[in-house]
């Protein structure tokens, strides 16, 4: 990951309804966005959840087919391992960054064995003892989300990545809320600044809130990785469509967060050079406020202060006044 600049994941997610052709529409979506990297979820059914496991409010909500099994749901969003290769290929064709968050130790070996470099964990793993280890063991750079989480539960999974063998700075946490979407009352994005203060960290920010504004704002907080979920229409069916960002709206996002960047400038104060040709016309200098005669004394009555400032400046005042007048000077007239 480049952090010198923001790195802003597309999250794809499960939003490519188990097409191909979907997903691939996706990654051009994120590739013209401008995003650096694009995301989708590696994971089996039969490893990730029990078969009678329930569906989440919010996936009830989404996908109202009157099926409440979340098993029989994620079934038809699986990705195969060709499925895999060819959305890599298609990646570096579109030159963005494949990346997928695997849910299971199967699928950390699969993403391992393609060759990813990042690997990201989902805020419901945090609690994942084996699953942290593996991931830790890996070496490679790791972004951890910490939807749900307390922070003693971030000490403990930062604690397990680095004892497993990953350096402490090739980890970012992410600040997360995991409800789809998330109120803006839950946000807590001071909550981000926390975790990097807390663990002397990178850190960055999941959005899951309607809009662009709580991500921009992230990064003007110091977040150095940005994800957000994206689809090609809202009201598609499934889990993660309604809260995600429309094509538009993502390229909305990055150009906010580009430009936010280029705001936060270098933290230097001083003039510009845009507003430095401005400081001739707007500052000002001492000038004769009526007719000055050679020998006169400069008195606060017969100096004033006025616009452009190309003479003395204001600030040495207090010198002039009492001085004695070298010439004649007109009102208006540089000192």
């Amino acid at each position: 990951m480049n952090l010198d600049k923001v790195f802003i994941i597309a999250e794809a997610g499960v939003n490519h309804n188990g097409s191909i052709e979907l997903a691939k529409k996706l990654i051009d979506v994120a590739a013209n966005a401008g995003a650096n990297a694009v995301k989708f979820q590696t994971f089996k059914a039969e490893t990730l959840v029990c078969k009678d496991a329930k569906k989440a409010d919010y996936q009830n909500i989404n996908i109202n087919d009157g099926d409440d099994n979340q098993f029989n749901m994620l079934k038809k969003l699986e990705l195969d391992l060709d499925t895999h290769n060819l959305l890599i290929d298609y990646c570096e064709q579109k030159d963005i960054m494949f990346l997928s968050t695997p849910f299971d130790i199967k699928s950390i070996e699969l993403l391992d064995n393609l060759g990813l470099n990042i690997f990201k964990i989902p805020s419901g793993e945090i609690t994942n003892l084996p699953y942290l280890r593996m991931i830790g063991s890996l070496k490679k750079q790791v972004i951890l989300s910490t939807g749900m989480a307390t922070l003693d539960e971030v000490k403990d999974a930062l604690e397990v990545l680095i004892k497993s063998g990953t350096l402490k700075e090739n980890i970012t946490i992410l600040h997360a809320n995991t409800m789809y979407p998330t109120p803006m009352e839950d946000v807590n994005l001071n909550a981000m600044i926390t975790i990097g203060k807390t663990f002397d960290i990178a850190y960055g920010y999941s959005d899951h809130t309607l809009g662009i504004e709580v991500p921009t704002a992230a990064v003007a907080l110091g977040a150095t990785i940005i994800e957000k979920h994206f689809t090609l229409d809202k009201t598609m069916q499934g889990p993660d469509h309604k809260a995600s960002l429309e094509p538009k709206e993502l390229k909305a996002m990055v150009d906010a967060i580009r430009n936010i960047e280029k705001a936060l400038g270098d933290g230097i104060k001083q003039p510009t050079p845009s507003e430095t040709p401005n400081i001739e016309v707007v500052r000002k200098s001492i000038v004769a406020n009526c007719d000055i005669k050679k020998g006169d004394i400069f008195t606060t009555q017969n100096l004033t202060v006025k616009r452009p400032n190309n003479g003395i400046n204001p600030m040495k005042w207090d010198s002039i006044i009492g001085k004695i007048s070298k010439k004649n000077y007109e009102k208006d007239e540089l000192i």
